[in-house]
């Protein structure tokens, strides 16, 4: 998809700060430094729109991006850093629970994991509860520029075991660096939109 337009657009705690609900919005979810500010960015072909905290767990808030006018990015914070006070989890568990269930024009939720590593029971658990409420969802495993083909392979198959045990699709490798899997990233949130029964308005192109 050709971007010719990307912008912060709010930061949130509360539905009431969130934007109007116009837009289909895709939400961005995964652990601590998994390079979920990165696939953003390599996505939306920018370099630091979505900035990286530099100490993880900091991010409390939840940030919306507008994209050519067509689409919302919410940026979610980033989850399983042991750091945070207990209070402060409880918190962004009912604001993510808040989002996820309430907004409607949220076309999909994209689950982002680190292609090195196994699953976490975070990441399962966030997995099984989206699928629970009927919430749809895309996996990618990021950093896959860090893997030789054969290490790829391996891990990939790991991750497709791990994940669609009883989710029926595919875990996309991309790699913020090197732009794979971007193609096919975007093709899967407009399919998502458009099963969703919010297409994106016919401006702009694939």
């Amino acid at each position: 998809m050709k971007i010719t337009d990307a912008r912060f657009l709010a930061s949130a705690v509360s539905p009431r700060q969130y934007p109007p609900e116009s837009l289909p919005e895709f939400a961005f979810m995964g652990r601590s430094n998994v390079g979920k500010s990165s696939l953003i960015n390599s996505l939306l072909n920018r370099k630091k729109l979505v900035k990286t905290s530099a100490t993880p767990g900091k991010t409390q808030t939840l940030n919306f991006f507008q994209v050519n006018d067509q689409m919302i990015f919410t940026d979610f914070p980033g989850y399983g850093f042991a750091k945070v006070p207990l209070e402060v989890k409880k918190h962004w568990r009912k604001m993510v629970e808040d989002y996820l269930l309430k907004r409607g024009t949220l076309a999909c939720v994209v689950v982002i994991v680190d292609i090195r590593r196994e699953p976490t029971g975070l990441d399962l658990e966030l997995q099984g509860w989206l699928e629970a409420n009927g919430i749809d969802h895309v996996i990618v495993a990021t950093k896959a520029d860090k893997l030789s083909q054969s290490e790829r392979s391996r891990q990939m198959r790991l991750l497709q075991s791990a994940f669609m045990e009883r989710d029926r699709g595919d875990v996309l490798p991309y790699s913020s660096k090197t732009n794979v899997g971007r193609k096919e990233l975007w093709r899967a949130l407009l399919n998502k939109a458009e099963g969703r029964g919010l297409p994106l308005p016919e401006t702009g192109s694939r």
